[in-house]
Formats: C-alpha cells, sequence, structure tokens
C-alpha cells in the first residue's frame, strides 16, 4: 500500500508520516514546506516539494506513484489569520482542494483521508459534540474546512471517490522521541505558548476571559494526543482500503480541561511558576469544546492510548526544552 501525506511536514502530518512508517507503509509526501519543515519529515519516506493548487505538480506526482489512498493535511489553519485574512484561506484550502480533487478524479485515485476541524461546529449546541451536529462555523477556517467535506462529498456522488473526514479537537504533545514536535511561527495554541515561559521566551500566560460559564471561568477544551491522532489517520485509511463508506468522525478524548487547569498541570510537569494574567475575552471563543469519539472507537476501532494531560504535557516540555526555536537552531 502507498499512501500519499499531503502536507507530511507539518506538525499532524510529520507524526502521521513517521507513524506511517512504522508500520512499513509506503509513504511519499508533498508539501509546499511554506509553514512545514523539511527536518520533520521522516528520513523514510520519499518527498516531493510542490503545492497542491499546481495540477501539474499532481499530475506528475500521481503518475510517478501509484498511489492507493491520500491523506490531506494541506490546509491553512490560523483562526484569527483567516478573519483578517479570508481569501487566503479560501485559495488554499479551497481552491487547494479543488485541483487536488480534479488530479485524483484524472489519475484514478479514490480514497482520502482529510484533516478536518471541530471549527467546523461553531458554537456548540449539546456537549459532547456529536457528528450529526448543527454545522454553523464561526470564522472562515472552519468554514473552508467545511466547504472542503461537502467537496468531498459531491465529488464522491459523481465520481465514486470515498473519503473520511476527521474532525479533531486540540491537537498537542510530540512524539516520545523528542525528534518531532509542535513548531508554529507565529504559535498560537495554548500548550506552546505556556511551556513558552518555563523556556525563558515570555513572562506570563494570558487568560483571555476568566467569566465564561465554566467551572474556574476559563474555556474548556477537549486535549488529544498528536499520536493518537496520526493513529486515527492510519486507521481510517485502513478502513477505506477494505472496502469502508465514506464518513465523518470527531477525534478527542471526551474530557475537558480549563485553561486554568491545564497551566496548572504544565507548573506540575516543568517545575515553574508559569505566571498568568487575565485579559479580556476573544471574539468566536466558544465557552466549551468536548468532543464525543464514540463512532470514531466504533467504525474505525480508535483508541486514544496518552489521554492523560500530564502525559500530553510532558511529551510537549521534552519537545520545546530541546527545541526552544522549533527547527530553527
Amino acid at each position: 500500500m502507498k499512501v500519499l501525506v499531503l502536507g507530511g511536514a507539518g506538525y499532524i502530518g510529520s507524526h502521521t508520516v513517521k507513524a506511517l512508517c512504522e508500520e512499513n507503509i509506503d509513504v511519499v509526501v508533498a508539501d509546499n514546506l511554506v509553514t512545514g519543515h523539511i527536518e520533520a519529515v521522516d528520513s523514510r519516506a520519499k518527498f516531493y516539494k510542490g503545492d497542491i493548487r499546481d495540477i501539474n505538480f499532481l499530475d506528475d506526482l500521481f503518475s510517478k506513484e501509484k498511489i492507493d489512498a491520500v491523506i490531506h493535511f494541506a490546509a491553512y489553519s490560523l483562526v484569527g489569520e483567516s478573519v483578517t485574512d479570508p481569501l487566503k484561506y479560501y485559495d488554499n484550502n479551497l481552491c487547494g482542494t479543488k485541483v487536488l480533487l480534479e488530479s485524483m478524479v484524472k489519475n484514478n485515485v479514490d480514497k482520502i483521508v482529510f484533516s478536518s476541524t471541530a471549527a467546523t461546529y461553531g458554537e456548540p449546541e449539546n456537549i459532547p459534540i456529536l457528528e450529526s451536529d448543527r454545522t454553523e462555523p464561526t470564522n472562515p477556517y472552519g468554514e473552508t474546512k467545511l466547504s472542503m467535506e461537502k467537496m468531498f462529498k459531491w465529488t464522491a456522488n459523481a465520481h465514486g471517490l470515498r473519503f473520511v473526514s476527521l474532525r479533531y479537537f486540540n491537537a498537542c504533545g510530540a512524539d516520545e522521541s523528542g525528534k518531532i514536535g509542535e513548531a508554529h511561527n507565529p504559535e498560537t495554541h495554548l500548550i506552546p505558548i505556556i511551556l513558552q515561559v518555563p523556556n525563558g521566551q515570555r513572562e506570563f500566560v494570558s487568560i483571555f476571559g476568566n467569566d465564561y460559564p465554566t467551572k474556574d471561568g476559563t474555556c474548556i477544551r477537549d486535549y488529544i494526543h498528536v499520536t493518537d491522532l496520526a493513529q486515527a489517520h492510519i486507521l481510517a485509511v485502513k478502513y477505506l482500503m477494505n472496502g469502508g463508506n465514506s464518513d465523518i468522525f470527531n477525534l478527542g478524548n471526551g474530557v475537558g480541561f480549563s485553561v486554568r487547569e491545564v497551566i496548572e498541570t504544565a507548573r506540575k510537569v516543568t517545575g515553574h511558576p508559569i505566571p498568568v494574567k487575565d485579559v479580556e475575552r476573544r471574539a468566536g471563543d466558544p465557552a466549551q469544546l468536548i468532543a464525543s469519539s464514540e463512532k470514531a472507537k466504533k467504525v474505525l476501532g480508535w483508541k486514544p492510548e496518552h489521554d492523560s494531560l500530564e502525559e500530553i504535557i510532558a511529551s510537549a516540555w521534552n519537545w520545546h526544552k530541546n527545541h526552544p526555536n522549533g527547527y530553527t537552531h
């Protein structure tokens, strides 16, 4: 089996590539390296530098490599940036996916696993969130991901494509080897931002809003270890290879932790006091997002193994303290 991983030099992509290689699956990576890091790509994978908006690049790749299934991580994913520059997100995420699907149809590649997001739901109606719940994104990032899911659905109807869309919650942590991890610039995710304090890169952590209707007034999120996410992508590929029907799955731990609880756990893991400052709420932050992942467990046989918040933060700290500037030295 040969799998093409688009965006395989990114955070979740590189962890998935490593997990695929460890199962002796033939892996081809394509990435334009705009936000990805070539150093993060497992040396066992074959690498092509290129952009999914370039149909000649994709056609050439599909003609050279006999691809059985695609895993699609090649999307921009900063919520704040998507609000200030929505067209950048429509261009890369939607136009890129349209070109990709054209090339897949043309080259008879009919299976794709898509990296989607909890942002497709917007403000949740129910907790935990089910796959059947209303989807009403509150930002262009979530909107483009939802539109991509719909593009897969209609392409599947017209051309016999089969897809799995994985809507994940807060990806975090790092590979246990400590060789790959999270490296974004700018960094917008809570755990790496918290760990910048014990790493001497910032003096305190800002807590955006302390008056939410939650146990301690701060936002509650569902944190899922990146290694567990990688496993879910592999299970989804196998599910499609075994003839599974197109479907959508949530990926989370089903447990919510507040911002204050995450900071407190980071203090424990790092032995650093990690000062905080309470500041105003940010627009568009739901009070709580917690996934029901029962469907993924039942249908894909997925089982998160790294679900303790302490273990997640310890793995992230192991990466960040040794790579304070990510992949740049």
